[in-house]
């Protein structure tokens, strides 16, 4: 068992932040689940999304962090969306029955997408206050997979697991790094197919977002600066270090010179 999952703050976050559940469209099956912690007089909350492999509760540390300083975090887990504007209208609907007019958004990778598409399908409207984007991307053209996109729904769970395992580091590790890559392990095995299949193909559809659109919402990237020159001539790290699938994210960007767009 992975040493997060067993340790006292991670127990301590379960036991003491409850899980909710809540249902805001007309469809019973999709159903929100989220940790909302910190003061409820605060209605301009940090909101954090999850990757592909995450769950709501891989935010755990931040939200133990955030709130011991006075800030209300709420950690979702969104439900099977197929497209992207579904998924917006049903955030539309939670953050109006959370009775939020406007939030902060954190996030990483797949989730820093929809909270960048999100921000744009409320532009006329604004409910995001500000964005935090943690390893994400602004199309989706990236992964040159847009042509499966509309396949993902067909395939077992085992292989859209397998698929999302093949971007986990392999090689070589720190201890720490190891322990995350493993509670996420752990965290990618409690999600089902209809989970997977949905997140993927929103992760894989046809889609950019709209500068103009969010051109006034403040932006934070949380990257690693040096990740960048993976594969140049310019890299400060052992290749050995860096997962083949990587190497060819950051050659293909470099090529389509839209590197700055993460």
């Amino acid at each position: 068992m992975g040493e997060i999952k067993v340790s006292p703050d991670y127990n301590w976050f379960r036991s003491t932040v409850p899980l909710k559940k809540i249902i805001v469209d007309d469809d019973d099956s999709k159903v929100w689940s989220l940790y909302d912690a910190g003061p409820r007089n605060i209605r301009c909350p940090v909101i954090f999304l999850p990757p592909v492999s995450g769950t709501a509760d891989v935010f755990f540390h931040q939200i133990l962090a955030l709130t011991g300083w006075g800030y209300r975090v709420i950690s979702l887990q969104y439900p099977v969306y197929w497209d992207l504007l579904e998924f917006c209208d049903g955030f539309r609907k939670l953050l109006d029955h959370l009775q939020l007019d406007k939030v902060h958004i954190f996030g990483a990778s797949l989730g820093g997408f929809l909270a960048q598409k999100f921000a744009e399908y409320a532009h006329k409207s604004p409910r995001v206050h500000s964005l935090i984007l943690c390893n994400s991307f602004s199309d989706t053209s990236i992964f040159n997979q847009s042509w499966t996109a509309s396949s993902f729904w067909l395939m077992p769970g085992f292989m859209l697991k397998k698929i999302v395992l093949g971007n986990f580091t392999t090689g070589p590790v720190d201890p720490k790094m190891a322990d995350a890559i493993d509670f996420m392990v752990d965290r990618l095995e409690s999600l089902g197919q209809g989970e997977l299949a949905s997140r993927l193909t929103l992760n894989c559809q046809n889609s950019y977002v709209e500068p103009h659109k969010i051109k006034e919402v403040p932006v934070t990237i949380m990257d690693i600066h040096l990740r960048q020159f993976h594969g140049t001539r310019y890299a400060a790290i052992d290749p050995a270090m860096v997962s083949a699938e990587e190497l060819e994210v950051h050659k293909a960007r470099f090529e389509n010179g839209n590197e700055e767009d993460l």
